[in-house]
């Protein structure tokens, strides 16, 4: 889920910098440009961690900048469809539930709450099972599986279920457990 990614790119110092300290100045760049973005092919970009190698700058003309190929590694987060994850229930609307695992949260759609019908309770802001009596609301630890993942642009959805064994809030799962021996 976490993972330290190793990148290369071409930074574009400005002659404002160049007074500077060039690896603080690359530094810098690199955390305004990657820092908090999501990458469809790597992930969710958290923190530029350190610039490891900055190549001998060129200047284009009638640009007046200097620019460095540069190494630097990043610390990733990159959930991946199937994955079972825990975290915390962050807010319960009428549709489902939001979980947050990790700097993102993701979406269990009411339908993918439990096998058993979900009755929203608004006055309290709960999920209840009708037959099972199970409410899930704010601030419960829960495991579930991702099951979407949907990014267009800046914006990524997280699709979860908690519709399979072992998963569903913890207190559910420690429960099942005993049921079946398990424990």
């Amino acid at each position: 889920m976490y993972k330290l990614v190793t990148i290369n790119d071409t930074v574009r110092v400005p002659p404002r910098e160049f007074s500077k300290d060039l690896s603080t100045s690359v530094l810098n760049i690199l955390r305004n440009k990657y820092e908090c973005k999501w990458d469809a092919d790597i992930g969710f970009l958290l923190v530029v961690d350190a610039v490891s190698n900055i190549g001998r700058g060129r200047v284009i003309p009638g640009d007046g900048a200097s620019y460095h190929d540069v190494d630097f590694e990043v610390l990733v987060f990159s959930p991946k469809v199937h994955e079972v994850i825990e975290g915390e229930v962050v807010e319960i609307l009428e549709f489902g539930a939001f979980m947050r695992m990790g700097p993102m949260d993701g979406l269990i759609h009411v339908s993918q709450v439990t096998n058993d019908f979900i009755n929203f309770d608004k006055k309290n802001r709960t999920l209840i099972g009708k037959e099972s009596k199970h409410v899930l609301k704010e601030g419960d630890l829960v495991r579930a599986r991702i099951i979407a993942l949907s990014s267009k642009s800046e914006v990524t959805k997280i699709g979860l279920t908690m519709r399979q064994p072992h998963l569903g809030k913890i207190e559910w799962i420690t429960e099942e457990k005993k049921d079946t021996g398990d424990a």
